[in-house]
């Protein structure tokens, strides 16, 4: 019995927008492609010798982590995976430029491709065997017991790579440098989601009223106590004070987020206040930072680094000097921590400011999956990891901009290195199976109306129109929206 035989059958297409990621993706390689291209015109005068292999790369890489999306969670939001894409080649061709710098040529940015294969990998297992995120919430204490063991791991003699650049934060593993704390903050998100959804009524509670501000009781004050300690030791025993800023941000929002309530986000903040004085008097690190902060030209020495990049931006100006015609590698770690002030001296202000656009599309696109998330762990999850998202990539930019201080975190899918890189993947596949859980339409025999059209309800987002069309039975089967089948839903008498 087809549509037209039956008034009451309606067909509704579902708008997955699968094949706007599609070409948002191709358009992001090309893009990525094109600046590649262009560093080595402005560099060498000619094209560089690999472009096949590298447009390739370019291309296929991303349609593979597509067509995984498209093959498990279908109903994904199509605009974070362009985003990374588009970032992580920005990434690469800085990496290269500066790789072009030295006679013969480094090797940076086929190592980052190696790392960026790796974490696109990584992003299609977590997307194929993963698909919903519900079950983590099963693994609450053993995701923190592991995320806090990898936290401070770079302590223990024998695998600590020891100081590096000020900070004790890399273990070696044979011939590779690990980071752990970046793998660590993806399954501490996970950990302190879970807990929260557990324990959310008992630091609900309330415990004393001052000011106006709902205190939790005492006996509550255990969690973000642990959690304080820790990423103390952390600042105190690692000299990593941007991991423990980024940490403790991520706890405190998250319970805030959590209970509703500002009594946490006030402890919070005087935790915070006290964790760095005590990390300013205990370690002259911090005290250094600080200094380099606030008065940059007392200490050349010092502060190198941060005045050669502020030479950088200034001599970019607005509009920059061109992909290949600036002088990046007068910064020292221009790759690395300083690769913002690199793409900022290239590319202009202009190019910069729209760097950090790029980044709040996937901040805001992961918050608005947390909105429309009805059940407490995935909205947690969605909107903690997106936060520690846009924590990190605000701490970096701050730092080198002389907004903040420095901190030492990496640019997210831009900053060489593969443990970051690999984090920040598996960050993208978490966020794209929480929005497919959440856009995926929901028909209820409540929506269908006299009119013989149905309305999905989608949790969360019943009324955005952009992602479901409804078709009235008299239309038949015919035109399907977007790349999707139709999916036919069968009325009689006004029940499903």
């Amino acid at each position: 019995m087809s549509a037209t035989d039956n008034p009451a059958m309606v067909t509704v297409v579902p708008r997955k927008r699968r094949t706007v990621e599609m070409f948002l993706v191709l358009f992001a390689s090309a893009l990525s492609l094109a600046a590649y291209a262009q560093v080595d015109l402005n560099v060498q005068g000619h094209l560089p010798t690999n472009l096949t292999l590298v447009a390739v790369i370019a291309f296929v890489l991303p349609l593979l982590a597509h067509a995984a999306i498209r093959w498990r969670v279908p109903y994904a939001d199509p605009v974070i995976l362009p985003c990374a894409t588009l970032l992580n080649g920005l990434g690469l061709t800085m990496i290269h430029r500066i790789d072009l710098i030295n006679d013969p040529p480094s090797t940076g940015a086929t190592q980052q491709l190696l790392w960026t294969v790796l974490g696109i990998a990584l992003l299609i297992v977590v997307v194929a065997v993963i698909r919903d995120h519900r079950p983590l919430q099963g693994f609450t204490y053993t995701l923190g017991l592991v995320g806090l063991v990898l936290l401070l791991l770079p302590l223990v003699p024998g695998i600590s790579s020891g100081d590096v650049g000020g900070a004790q934060i890399w273990i070696h593993l044979g011939p590779l440098s690990f980071q752990p704390a970046e793998v660590s903050k993806v399954l501490l998100a996970i950990a302190f989601a879970s807990y929260l959804v557990e324990k959310r009524d008992v630091l609900a509670l309330a415990g004393w009223r001052v000011l106006g501000i709902d205190l939790p009781r005492a006996r509550d004050l255990g969690p973000i106590l642990l959690v304080w300690l820790t990423t103390l030791a952390v600042l105190v025993f690692q000299n990593d004070l941007g991991t423990s800023l980024l940490f403790f941000g991520l706890f405190v929002t998250m319970l805030y987020v959590s209970t509703q309530r500002p009594g946490w986000a006030v402890i919070g903040l005087v935790l915070f206040a006290a964790g760095a004085v005590f990390g300013y008097f205990a370690r002259g690190h911090v005290r250094i930072r600080v200094a380099i902060w606030l008065h940059p030209f007392a200490n050349i020495n010092e502060s190198y680094q941060l005045i050669q990049a502020q030479f950088g931006l200034a001599w970019g100006g607005l509009l920059g000097r061109g992909l290949g015609e600036g002088r990046p590698g007068l910064t020292p770690l221009a790759r690395s921590d300083f690769i913002a002030t690199s793409l900022g001296e290239e590319l202009g202000m202009a190019g910069l400011f729209a760097v950090i656009m790029i980044y709040g599309l996937i901040v805001s696109r992961g918050l608005r999956t947390a909105l429309a998330c009805r059940e407490p762990f995935g909205k947690l999850l969605a909107a903690g990891l997106s936060f520690s998202f846009a924590l990190q990539v605000f701490l970096i930019i701050g730092g080198v901009t002389r907004l903040l201080p420095l901190t030492g975190l990496t640019t997210p899918f831009m900053s060489q290195g593969g443990s970051s890189m690999i984090a920040n993947w598996v960050v993208i596949g978490l966020l794209l199976i929480i929005s497919h859980q959440v856009r995926r339409p929901v028909a209820t025999t409540q929506d269908v109306d006299p009119g013989g059209e149905l309305i999905f309800e989608r949790p969360g987002q019943v009324s955005d129109s952009e992602e479901t069309q409804a078709i009235p039975a008299t239309r038949g089967t015919g035109g399907t929206a977007d790349d999707d089948q139709p999916t036919q839903i069968h009325v009689r008498g006004g029940h499903r």
